[in-house]
This record gives C-alpha cells, sequence and structure tokens, in this order.
C-alpha cells in the first residue's frame, strides 16, 4: 500500500498488493449445494420492515414454483424464524449444517436456529459475527436454492460489509419508510451498495399509506410519500410501497407469513426473477 493511499482503489492508477480484484474476496459456497441468484435486503437503520419484506419475497418467490431459500444476516436482531414460525435447532450432517425449512418449504439459516435458548443475546463483537455469516455461506448445506434471500442487518457495518465482499450478490433491495426517505439514513445504504458493485432493483416503501376498510381511501399516515423523488435522485428502477396493514402485521407476529396474500410485490418479485 502506498503512503499516499486514500482508500479509494477504484481512483487509484498503483498497483499494490492491497488491490485486489473484488471476486477474490468471495467466500466458496459449500460444496454440496448449488445457489442461483442472491439478493440481499437492506435497511438503513432498524425498525423499517426489512425482515418482512425479505419474508415476502422469499414467500412469493416460492409460489412461482422455486426453490428459495433465507440467510438472516442479522445476528444480533433475527426475526426470520418467528416470521416463519421455524423454532426446532439445526443439525450437523456429513455434508454440512443442515438448514431448517419452513411449512411452504422455504430453507431458513438463521442464529437463532443453532441456540439452546432463542431469546440468548449474541454477545459478540463485529469481526466474529462477520465469521458466522461468512459460515451461512460455506458450511451449511443449501442443497439446490434459485434465490437466496439475505436478511442485512441495518446499516453499513462490518456484516453488510462481509456480506457484499464475501458471497456473490446479484441484486439489492432496499427497504424505507417515508420519513426516513427524507433523511440521509436510506441514502448511505444506497450508496454503500453502489461503491460496492452491486445492483440495486427496488426500493421498498414500508408503512407508505393506510387503507381505510370502510371508504377504500388511502391515508398517508406518516406524511407524503418522498419515493418517487428519492428512486428519481438515485436511480433505482422500482418502487414497490407496503400499506401499515394490521393482518400483515399480525401474519409475521404469529408465524404465519407464509399464509398472507398480497401483489405489493410482485412487479418487484418480476424483476428478480429476470436476472
Amino acid at each position: 500500500m502506498s503512503d499516499e493511499c486514500k482508500s479509494d482503489c477504484s481512483k487509484c492508477g498503483s498497483d499494490c498488493p492491497s488491490k485486489k480484484d473484488p471476486k477474490d474476496l468471495l467466500k466458496p459456497l459449500n460444496e454440496a449445494s448449488k445457489v442461483g441468484k442472491v439478493i440481499a435486503v437492506v435497511s438503513g437503520k432498524g425498525g423499517v420492515g426489512k425482515s418482512m419484506v425479505t419474508a415476502l419475497l422469499a414467500v412469493t418467490m416460492r409460489r412461482r414454483g422455486f426453490k428459495v431459500g433465507v440467510l438472516d444476516a442479522d445476528v444480533t436482531g433475527p426475526s426470520v424464524p418467528q416470521a416463519f414460525n421455524v423454532h426446532e435447532k439445526c443439525v450437523q450432517s456429513s455434508l454440512g449444517i443442515e438448514p431448517l425449512e419452513s411449512a411452504g418449504g422455504i430453507k431458513l439459516m438463521s442464529i437463532n436456529l443453532l441456540l439452546d435458548n432463542e431469546t440468548q443475546p449474541v454477545l459478540w463483537r463485529g469481526p466474529v459475527i462477520a465469521g458466522v455469516i461468512s459460515q451461512f455461506w460455506t458450511d451449511v448445506h443449501w442443497g439446490e436454492v434459485d434465490y437466496m434471500f439475505v436478511d442485512m442487518p441495518p446499516g453499513t457495518g462490518d456484516v453488510p460489509l462481509t456480506v457484499f465482499q464475501s458471497l456473490p450478490v446479484d441484486g439489492v433491495v432496499v427497504v424505507a419508510t417515508p420519513q426516513e426517505l427524507v433523511g440521509m439514513i436510506v441514502a448511505k445504504a444506497v450508496k454503500m451498495a453502489r461503491m460496492m458493485s452491486k445492483k440495486i432493483l427496488g426500493l421498498v416503501e414500508n408503512m407508505s399509506y393506510f387503507k381505510c376498510p370502510d371508504c377504500g381511501g388511502e391515508h398517508e399516515i406518516f406524511g407524503k410519500s418522498h419515493a418517487e423523488e428519492f428512486a428519481r435522485s438515485y436511480l433505482i428502477p422500482r418502487i414497490s410501497r407496503l400499506p401499515i396493514d394490521p393482518k400483515l402485521a399480525e401474519s409475521v407476529d404469529r408465524g404465519a407469513v407464509e399464509e398472507f396474500r398480497g401483489d405489493w410485490l410482485d412487479e418487484l418479485a418480476d424483476d428478480i426473477e429476470k436476472l
């Protein structure tokens, strides 16, 4: 590394050992597995419904007849198993750690599926957590999967960086809420994906509006949507708007996300299918 290094290899003409092809950092997939497309679901901060969007996309693709897996990379706040009502513990086979399957046949791997007690906190530092995420890719016997959805932790820290560098991410879905889109937090997540040369497939604006069951009118409870403006600014090709729907929230809370029906993410799923 040069003494004048500015840590931006994209603008540097020097040929130094630290300048590696991104492909050199990819971790090898479990030898007994075959994964098609990898989709990372990201957010600028927590509490915006990222795990719910991950689950809904996985369910949508499964209903279309594809083999689907979900890698829960949110190690300190795992919620994917709850959404699918999967609470057993994974076991080790000769091929690797065996993921569990939901009632609908979606393969799941989460730290909660390895703990003796799923309420046990994970008190690990960033590098250890990043190592676990890599193992979810290298040591888990995923078998054959057409679409792998990665539920990322919020922000731009160690784990998102590990996922973008270690896994062959084919596309990124950004999740935000209306009030978040007027700030800079979600922009950081978008810019990180771009800096890592990852294709942004779409923006999902969660809690976008509430549809009155009596009059059918749509009310923007959290203020006017800025999704269109944000998508134009950052050249995001697809916008999906999820309403505030108590039935959806209740389905996820009781682990019945696979029973819920909604078409809000169908066009985004079409884009994913065309990758």
